[in-house]
């Protein structure tokens, strides 16, 4: 267990992967958004056709999309932090962008009325929760 004492420990460990969890998830799906803006917007068009959200599409989209690679970008910035410095203070504030984002998605989803993906959300926010917990450690 060498490699783990250089490392810090297991709770240094953990704060670096689930760091990495969260940028290649945000990351990922944030830049979905501004690669295929067009193809995204079209089907949230309809997702949200039939809800109260319907006429406010196309802001949503900038503002999950912004909250998404903000979160991405902090977390994967303070992954790389935390294995340079053992400082977790960037990758925290990732992970409460990364909450405030899966809420915003979960309200959508319970708006539209798509209660099987407001389900999907819920493993993802208790990640969210227990990094946030995590990387407050230090």
């Amino acid at each position: 267990m060498q490699s783990l004492r250089m490392l810090g420990g297991s709770e240094t460990l953990l704060q670096i992967l689930v760091s990495a969890f969260l940028t290649i998830l945000f990351l990922q799906s944030g830049i979905d958004k501004v690669v295929d803006r067009r193809g995204n917007m079209e089907w949230l068009k309809g997702h949200f056709g039939m809800s109260p959200l319907a006429g406010i599409v196309p802001a949503m989209v900038t503002a999950i999309t912004i909250l998404e690679i903000a979160a991405g970008a902090l977390s994967g910035i303070g992954c790389v932090v935390i294995i340079l410095s053992r400082d977790s203070t960037l990758a925290f504030y990732g992970a409460v962008i990364s909450a405030i984002a899966i809420i915003a998605l979960f309200f959508g989803q319970r708006v539209a009325k798509d209660y099987a993906g407001a389900a999907v959300l819920v493993p993802y926010f208790l990640l969210a929760l227990s990094a946030i917990y995590l990387l407050a450690q230090r």
